[in-house]
């Protein structure tokens, strides 16, 4: 089981709650080539690769040892998962802006960094692309605002999943150019 970077048990609720969508919902990872935004134990990412994507993990570089730790513990050799760093704004026009999918669990915390997370996922995620982001809704991160104003300026947004009991809802998103006039962008 991957271990966080303090050594505990990964207990992070918004990735195990990511990780049981994509289960109860039969995501289909295989071929697809992936990336998850501020990984924290890598929990997400090595379930895409462990389902046969093609996934790059990142977060900033103090958490890769301990990612590229849990990768190999838990990713067979010949896997595809790779770990690198990322800082949002900064740095993410060195990966192609060609995803399948974009994951994230619990990384809309810090209202300062929105506009460079915004504007990072708008980079990564292709046009056909599809975005899965995890969130415990903290008024006081300002996480509704996020997700009501900034991230529908540039992505069809839907919640996905609604968990009351963590107060943990999880959203998919997609361009807006990509859905034609009159048609539901996640047929």
């Amino acid at each position: 089981m991957p271990r966080s970077p303090r050594g505990e048990p990964s207990s992070r609720r918004e990735a195990l709650s990511l990780c049981d969508y994509f289960e109860s919902q039969n995501v289909d990872f295989r071929g697809k080539k992936v990336i998850e935004l501020g990984a924290g134990t890598g929990i997400v990412g090595i379930l895409a690769a462990l389902q046969g994507g093609d996934v790059t993990i990142t977060d900033l570089p103090v958490a890769l040892e301990q990612i590229q730790d849990n990768v190999h513990a838990n990713v067979p050799p010949g896997g595809r998962a790779r770990v690198c760093a990322l800082s949002w704004g900064i740095d993410q026009h060195v990966f192609p802006g060609n995803y399948d999918l974009v994951l994230g669990a619990d990384i809309v915390y810090l209202e300062p960094t929105f506009p460079l997370l915004l504007g990072t996922l708008r980079h990564l995620c292709g046009p056909h692309g599809t975005i899965y982001l995890a969130s415990k809704m903290r008024a006081e991160h300002g996480a509704e605002t996020f997700f009501r104003r900034l991230l529908p300026q540039h992505f069809h947004l839907e919640l996905a999943q609604r968990d009351e009991d963590v107060n943990v809802n999880i959203y998919r998103a997609r361009h807006r150019e990509v859905a034609p006039a009159g048609q539901h962008p996640f047929c």
